[in-house]
C-alpha cells in the first residue's frame, strides 16, 4: 500500500520479517501451538459446571474456548493477527452455528446455536465500511499527490529554524494520520526528511528529535478521530451499538474532545524531544519533492475529502452517521474513475479481516447469551470504576507494546462492553462507559514503547539514528502522559455529560 514513497520498502521488510519469524518451523513455535491447543481443547472438553457460570450450554463453553484460542493466537504471534481472526470465524460457523457440522450444531444437545449469516455479517458490519472509505480516501490522495502537496504546503510556514522544523512535522504527521494509516504516514514523512537528515551534523542529537518525532506523532495522531487507527473504530462500534450501548457518539462529537488533545500532546512531546535531543545545527533548508497532479481527477479528490470532513463533523445535525459517511468518497471516486481495480488491491485486507475476527468474537458472545450469563453469575457491579479504568487501560497498554493494537482492542472491547453495562450506573463517578472504552483506545494508541509495538516505530528504528534505549524512552513518558492527560479528558467530558 502506497508504494510510491521511497522509504516504502521499509514497511514491506518489517513485516517481512514479523512473517518469516512468524512461521519459522522451530521449537519454540511447537511448544506455542502446544500451549494454545492444549489450553483451547481443555476449555472446550472440561464439565460445564466447572465455570461457575449459571445455565451455561455447551456452545457457550465453546465460545469460551475459541476467545481463549484467539487470545493466545494474538499474543504469542503463532500466525499473522488476521489469520487469527479468519480461524475465529471459521471455527465459529462450524462448532457454534446453524450451518456448522450437524452432530455437533444439535440445539437439543448443545443449547442455541449463532446464527451462521450473524457470523459471516462481522467482515459487513457498517464500521468495517468505515475502515474501508478511509483507505479509500487515503488512496486516492496518494494516488493524486494531494498528500504530498499538503505536506509542502503544510510545512512551508514553520520556516527554516530547526525548533520550527520540529513542531512543523510533528503537527503534521500528527494531522496526516488522523485520516489516512499511521504506516504510510510514516513512511511518506520519513521519506520528506530524508534531505533534512543530511544537512544535519552527525554528531548532534537533531537527527534522532526528527526521526522520533514521526512515530510519536503518528502514533498519537491516530486519536483524533474514529479512522485514526483501528481501536478507536473499534470502540465506536460497541458505544453506538444499536443492541448494545447505543450511545448515538459521533465522528464530530469524537473529533470535539480528542483533537484539542492530539494537539496538546504533540506540543508536549515537541518540548520533551528538544530537551533530551537538542539541535546543534540552528536552520535547515526543507526540500519536498513531488507534484499534485493536475486535472479533472484532482478536483474530484479535493472536493470529496472537503464533503467527507464536512459531514463527519456535522453528523449531529444531517443524520449521516460516520459509516454512511464514509462511503460517499468511494462512491464519487469509483464513478469518476479516480479509483480503479488496482486501486482497490491496496486496500489494507488484513486489517479488515483482523478487525471482522473481533467483532465475530463479541457476536458470540451476545448472541450465544454467553454475555447475559456471566453478568448473572459474576458479581461485576461490585466492582470499583476506578479499578476498570486502569485495569483496563493498563492491560491494553501492555498488549499493545507487544502485539497489534487492533487485536488487543478486538480482545478487550467486547469484554468491558458487557462490564460496563453489567455495572450500569455505577460508572457515573468515573464518567460512564465512554470513558472505559475510549480510555482502552487512547491506551493502545500510547503504546510506543519498542520498535516492535507499531509499524511507525520500526521505520523510525530503521533509519538508523534511533537507539532502542531512546526510543523506549521517549515511549515510556509519552505514553504515561498520553494515557494520564487522555484518561482525565473523557473523564471530564463524561462527567459534564458531553459524550
Amino acid at each position: 500500500m502506497f508504494h510510491i514513497y521511497e522509504g516504502f520498502h521499509l514497511v514491506e521488510t518489517y513485516h517481512k520479517m514479523r512473517h518469516q519469524r512468524k512461521y519459522n518451523p522451530d521449537t519454540k513455535r511447537a511448544v506455542k501451538i502446544a500451549i494454545v491447543a492444549l489450553v483451547t481443547l481443555l476449555l472446550w472438553n472440561i464439565p460445564t459446571e466447572w465455570y461457575g457460570i449459571q445455565n451455561l450450554t455447551i456452545i457457550q463453553q465453546r465460545v469460551i474456548a475459541i476467545f481463549a484460542f484467539a487470545t493466545l493466537m494474538w499474543i504469542l504471534e503463532i500466525v499473522s493477527s488476521w489469520a487469527t481472526s479468519i480461524a475465529i470465524i471459521v471455527l465459529m460457523l462450524l462448532f457454534c452455528s446453524d450451518s456448522g457440522i450437524a452432530p455437533m450444531v444439535n440445539p437439543d444437545v448443545v443449547g442455541n446455536v449463532l446464527s451462521h449469516k450473524g457470523v459471516m455479517a462481522s467482515f459487513a458490519d457498517p464500521v468495517i465500511m468505515l475502515f474501508i472509505g478511509g483507505f479509500v480516501l487515503a488512496i486516492a490522495a496518494t494516488k493524486t499527490g494531494l498528500d504530498a502537496q499538503l505536506a509542502k504546503v503544510l510545512l512551508k510556514p514553520f520556516g527554516t529554524r530547526s525548533e520550527m522544523v520540529l513542531l512543523g512535522f510533528l503537527l503534521i504527521t500528527g494531522l496526516f494520520s488522523m485520516f489516512v494509516s499511521n504506516t504510510a504516514t510514516a513512511a511518506m514523512m520519513l521519506t520528506f526528511l530524508a534531505p533534512v537528515f543530511r544537512q544535519l551534523p552527525p554528531e548532534g542529537k537533531g537527527r534522532i528529535a526528527l526521526a522520533m518525532s514521526i512515530p510519536v506523532a503518528a502514533n498519537l495522531g491516530g486519536m483524533g478521530t474514529p479512522i485514526g487507527t483501528p481501536p478507536n473504530t473499534i470502540a465506536l462500534k460497541y458505544l453506538n451499538d444499536p443492541e448494545g450501548l447505543n450511545m448515538g457518539l459521533g465522528f464530530g462529537q469524537w473529533m470535539m474532545f480528542m483533537f484539542p488533545l492530539v494537539v496538546l500532546l504533540l506540543f508536549i512531546s515537541w518540548r520533551i524531544l528538544l530537551k533530551f535531543f537538542p539541535f546543534t545545527q540552528k536552520t535547515v533548508e526543507l526540500k519536498i519533492d513531488g507534484e499534485m497532479q493536475k486535472g479533472f481527477q484532482s478536483k474530484v479528490v479535493i472536493f470529496t475529502f472537503i464533503l467527507a470532513i464536512v459531514l463527519w463533523l456535522s453528523d449531529q445535525f444531517t443524520g449521516i452517521n460516520a459509516n454512511t459517511v464514509a462511503m460517499i468518497p468511494f462512491c464519487i471516486f469509483a464513478l469518476t474513475g479516480v479509483i480503479n481495480k488496482r486501486d482497490l488491491e491496496q486496500i489494507n485486507w488484513s486489517v479488515i479481516w483482523m478487525v471482522a475476527g473481533g467483532f465475530a468474537l463479541g457476536y458470540g458472545l451476545n448472541a450465544s447469551g454467553l454475555a447475559h450469563n456471566a453478568v448473572e453469575s459474576i458479581p461485576f457491579g461490585n466492582l470499583s470504576p476506578l479499578l476498570i479504568l486502569i485495569l483496563g487501560g493498563a492491560i491494553c497498554y501492555l498488549l499493545s507494546n507487544f502485539i497489534s493494537n487492533s487485536a488487543t482492542a478486538a480482545l478487550l472491547m467486547p469484554i468491558l462492553a458487557i462490564v460496563c453495562g453489567a455495572m450500569g450506573d455505577k460508572l457515573a463517578p468515573i464518567g460512564g462507559t465512554a470513558t472505559v472504552l475510549i480510555g482502552v483506545a487512547i491506551a493502545a494508541s500510547s503504546a510506543m514503547i519498542l520498535p516492535i509495538s507499531t509499524p511507525p516505530n520500526a521505520l523510525a528504528f530503521a533509519t538508523g539514528y534511533v537507539k532502542q534505549n531512546e526510543m523506549a524512552k521517549m515511549g515510556i513518558i509519552m505514553g504515561i502522559i498520553s494515557m494520564v492527560l487522555g484518561f482525565g479528558l473523557v473523564y471530564l467530558m463524561g462527567t459534564l455529560h458531553l459524550i
